[in-house]
């Protein structure tokens, strides 16, 4: 621990002001809710300062650990997988609907639970999910500001960079992360600024164009995404229910949108592994019919896949499609990190599971049943993988199925 907040000591407190000023955009007077691992401690008690320096009323930070995890899955009684603290998501959902904000700072070990019966993760990732699940359609309905930042811990660098020392190790990442954050430049907030005017500009171009699908073509990958009846693309700032313009993904590079529940078909690979629920899922291939999923492979953690796709119905359908340039700084690092956070971040990237109900034109007034109607999925999951490359091409087909490129061995061409 030592070693590791030495390396990063001299921009941890510039990585806390982008967390609090550009992630979240804090409000005068606004409550703070934050996660955090143990090892994140340092960063998670500069983000509280910084947070009541810009006016917080209240900071809660709660704590998890790893090794803790790890102890349950070996030593707990089987009936214990089934059951989640509702008490504690149900007192988030309370905290959001009272108008505080939410911080995760994410930086898990990708290996943690590698070797751990995939049913036995299934089971506690479901029950979490459903007791989880008030809080997260709060998120997802941006009904609050939000955000995730990382902090470099010792297990996510060694994975990151296994032939290094340990102390190497870290400070390559923390290196990687400033500068994917925009942590490291003379000036955090004027650069975001600019980062977020430009994708700005490319979601208002993709929204103009109303496309009715797009095509992913590639190595491995003939699929067509149907999107939404009324989408609109997001991306970088973006203005919560409650009226506060946050980022809700430090860093992030991407702009979305919602597909359609039923009108995805093709064949599917992804380009990059996933790493979910301590497991990592390489060389996922899947087929979809209809919208849904009835073909899924990995050459590595595909019994967490299955089990993963068999959470609930929606869990087979796509709730998100993002489209990354691999110009993009994270894939131009060349680095593979492992974390979802960043890997979406390098490569355009798909979403099993819930769809976001920010993502359309009425969002403001968009009830549950026109989400429904206009193929918007719902589900207890929300998982992203990659399927983006500099050798997939993405083409928007328009009601008459007339192609415009988008994308060109992953760059933009639209």
């Amino acid at each position: 621990m030592d070693t590791q907040i030495s390396t990063a000591d001299a921009r941890l407190d510039k990585l806390a002001e982008v967390a609090v000023r550009v992630g979240l955009n804090l409000a005068e007077g606004q409550e703070l809710v934050m996660t955090a691992g143990v090892d994140a401690l340092p960063l998670a008690r500069r983000i509280t300062e910084a947070a009541y320096k810009a006016g917080a009323s209240l900071v809660t930070t709660i704590l998890s650990d790893d090794q803790s995890a790890l102890a349950r899955y070996k030593y707990a009684r089987d009936e214990s997988f089934d059951h989640a603290p509702s008490w504690l998501f149900e007192g988030m959902a309370a905290a959001y609907r009272g108008g505080a904000a939410r911080l995760a700072i994410v930086g898990d070990d990708p290996n943690l639970l590698a070797g751990v019966d995939p049913a036995k993760i299934s089971r506690a990732n479901r029950a979490r999910s459903k007791a989880y699940r008030p809080a997260l359609e709060l998120i997802t309905a941006s009904a609050i500001n939000w955000t995730l930042v990382p902090f470099a811990n010792a297990a996510w660098a060694r994975t990151v960079f296994p032939d290094v020392a340990e102390e190497v190790a870290v400070a390559r990442l923390w290196e990687a992360l400033f500068a994917a954050t925009r942590a490291d430049r003379p000036d955090p907030e004027a650069a975001w600024a600019e980062h977020n005017a430009t994708l700005l500009r490319k979601r208002e171009t993709l929204t103009g164009h109303n496309f009715r699908a797009l095509r992913f073509s590639g190595p491995g990958t003939d699929l067509k995404v149907g999107l939404a009846d009324g989408h609109a693309w997001m991306g970088g700032i973006s203005t919560a229910r409650n009226g506060i313009q946050s980022n809700p993904n430090i860093p992030t590079e991407e702009v979305f949108t919602t597909p359609h529940a039923a009108m995805t078909e093709g064949t599917v690979s992804a380009t990059k592994p996933l790493a979910h629920g301590g497991t990592l899922i390489r060389d996922i291939r899947v087929r979809f019919e209809g919208g849904k999923v009835v073909e899924a492979h990995a050459s590595s953690g595909e019994a967490v896949l299955q089990t993963m796709i068999g959470t609930d119905e929606g869990a087979r359908r796509l709730g998100e499609v993002a489209l990354v340039p691999h110009s993009s700084p994270i894939a131009q690092s060349g680095l593979l990190f492992f974390n979802t956070l960043f890997d979406e971040n390098a490569a355009s990237h798909i979403a099993l599971g819930q769809a976001y109900k920010k993502c359309f034109l009425n969002a403001k007034t968009l009830t549950d049943e026109q989400f429904a109607q206009a193929g918007g999925n719902s589900s207890l999951i929300h998982v992203d993988w990659m399927i983006g490359s500099d050798q997939v091409d993405v083409d928007g087909l328009d009601a008459a199925g007339h192609a415009t490129p988008v994308m060109r061995r992953g760059e933009w061409a639209i």
